[in-house]
């Protein structure tokens, strides 16, 4: 294993990694929107009556 493996690995094992365009709160807020929006969609498609 080469040396950038294992210090990547590291830096991961310690909990080091944490990246600014991986906000948590717009993780969970693009995915509630588009949880919705499939839900919208599949409701307004499925109209058996």
């Amino acid at each position: 294993m080469s040396t950038a493996a294992l210090t990547a690995l590291t830096h991961i094992a310690e909990g080091e990694v944490n990246h600014d365009s991986l906000n948590p709160f717009l993780t969970g807020g693009s995915a509630l929107f588009i949880l919705l929006l499939l839900l919208f969609l599949t409701t307004r498609f499925n109209r058996d009556r």
